[in-house]
């Protein structure tokens, strides 16, 4: 017999088996520390949980108080649906801009002071806007049609 077999045959209740498995799963798992549990349903070691930093909770104003346990869980949610969905209800873009932003007040604020400063990058074709004469000089267009105006070109 394999070791696979060897197993199904201790574990059978036909065969004598004891069942044990059925009453491990019914019994509580012993975690007073409120550590999540692991992919095998047990609670993962405390060590992992502080080295994770699933101790701190981070919350967030955006998706509607919404906490999220680690520093890993928090950075991700930037990206997801429902920050990216609280962003557009404000009214803001979610940009790299806003990434850690995550009061209301402060969102707000941070838009209106990019917009500000968009605002001023702008390209403003009267005042900046360049033309090259015939003998090869750089003129503002202000400065162009001045001495266009005059016969000086």
């Amino acid at each position: 017999l394999h070791g696979s077999d060897v197993a199904a045959e201790k574990k059978s209740p036909e065969d004598g088996g004891d069942g044990s498995d059925e009453e491990e799963e019914e019994t509580p798992i012993y975690n007073p520390k409120g550590v999540p549990l692991g992919w095998d349903g047990k609670p993962i070691p405390y060590w992992l949980f502080k080295l994770h930093g699933l101790n701190h909770f981070y919350p967030c104003e955006i998706c509607g108080n919404e906490s999220y346990r680690g520093r890993h869980n928090f950075e991700k949610h930037f990206a997801e649906a429902k920050h990216a969905y609280g962003m557009k209800c404000l009214g803001i873009p979610n940009t790299k801009h806003f990434h850690g932003v995550t009061k209301i007040e402060d969102a707000q604020q941070l838009w209106a002071k990019l917009q500000k400063s968009l605002e001023q990058e702008r390209f403003d074709g009267t005042t900046e806007e360049e033309y090259e004469d015939s003998h090869g000089n750089v003129l503002s267009r202000s400065t162009y049609e001045d001495l266009a105006r005059q016969g000086l070109l």
